[in-house]
């Protein structure tokens, strides 16, 4: 039975708190939240502890493991004293919007061994399964050319946005993350252009609401992302994968899969209406993978790769471009 403690008892904090208290080989002991309304909520409900500073988890005997889900500011601290302490650590992403700080942490877990897994949950959805398998196992011959579509149903709020780190590390980094993992290697090039067409507030907030992104894989397969913050019609997130010797496609997910054909029409049902909707299953079984791993059965994640997944690094080795929604080109990095 994994022992384990919770960082954050926000939106995505009790989500893993649920799936935690559910999962038959995990138990939760403590939470902690500065918020100490919302925290004492989760813990009646699931009858863990609350402790009052980060610090007491790092002495008690009864934690196996720690899940960070905190606020971004917290994640490279939290990840620097569970290495420390020797704690296995499930962490949300990003590991930290300062380059350098995510390098530290890197390397600090490097020469540890602790086993260290970012939350890059959409690695787990079965339909992104599909097209990795279909890339791995040659089915489609040599990737050539991916889009990859990232499209929320609704802004965040702007308080949100103001401490995010801003779409491509908050929204689109999902997919940094997948493309690099279906493809099997990072961007040598970066191009990207955003624009603010949704909400000017967002713009007021020195980010962007819609972009797109070009990579440029070591192999020279071609890679599109594009992200938006708001759509009319429901979550809508796909994958396409087109190789040397045929294409495969994670579709858009409906809510469910009816079509009411009558007269000449075919009725289907929509998309789900908000992301967590959509991708609810693979939390709980990116949870499993960590526990496994802290079990010793199979690895996970290498804490490495939320590095690679960041738009300012690329695997280190990428002379990255942005264009802004003035038209200006500027280096990011080199």
């Amino acid at each position: 039975m994994t022992r384990f403690a919770l960082f954050g008892a926000g939106l995505i904090g009790k989500v893993h708190a649920n799936n935690i208290a559910a999962h038959p080989r995990a138990t939760l002991q403590y939470v902690y939240d500065i918020n100490t309304e919302v925290v004492g909520q989760v813990v009646s409900r699931l009858g863990a502890h609350v402790v009052s500073t980060p610090e007491e988890i790092w002495t008690v005997d009864d934690v196996d493991a720690v899940l960070i889900a905190s606020s971004t500011n917290t994640h490279a601290d939290l990840l620097s004293r569970a290495i420390q302490a020797r704690k296995p650590a499930y962490c949300e992403k990003p590991i930290d919007l300062n380059m350098e700080r995510v390098k530290a942490v890197v390397q600090e877990a490097y020469h540890s061994n602790v086993s260290i897994m970012i939350g890059f949950s959409r690695r787990f959805d079965s339909n992104h399964l599909g097209v990795r398998e279909a890339i791995q196992d040659g089915t489609i011959g040599k990737v050539e050319m991916m889009h990859l579509t990232s499209r929320a149903q609704e802004p965040p709020p702007i308080s949100y946005v103001k401490v995010s780190g801003g779409q491509l590390r908050d929204q689109t980094i999902h997919f940094f993350d997948l493309a690099c993992w279906l493809a099997g290697e990072a961007p040598v090039e970066v191009y990207t252009a955003g624009a603010v067409l949704v909400d000017p507030a967002i713009g007021e907030a020195v980010d962007v609401d819609t972009s797109m992104v070009i990579l440029k894989m070591a192999s020279g397969a071609l890679c599109h992302i594009d992200s938006s913050r708001r759509t009319a019609y429901g979550y809508d997130e796909r994958i396409e994968a087109f190789g040397s010797k045929g294409m495969v496609q994670s579709m858009r997910k409906p809510m469910r899969e009816v079509a009411l054909y009558t007269g000449t029409k075919v009725i289907s049902d929509g998309l789900h209406p908000a992301w967590f909707d959509r991708l609810a299953p693979s939390f709980a079984l990116a949870l499993d993978a960590f526990i496994s791993t802290v079990e010793g059965s199979e690895g996970c994640l290498p804490l490495a790769d939320g590095w690679i997944a960041r738009p300012d690094n690329c695997g280190g080795r990428a002379r990255i471009v942005a264009r802004e929604s003035t038209g200006q080109d500027y280096l990011l990095a080199a």
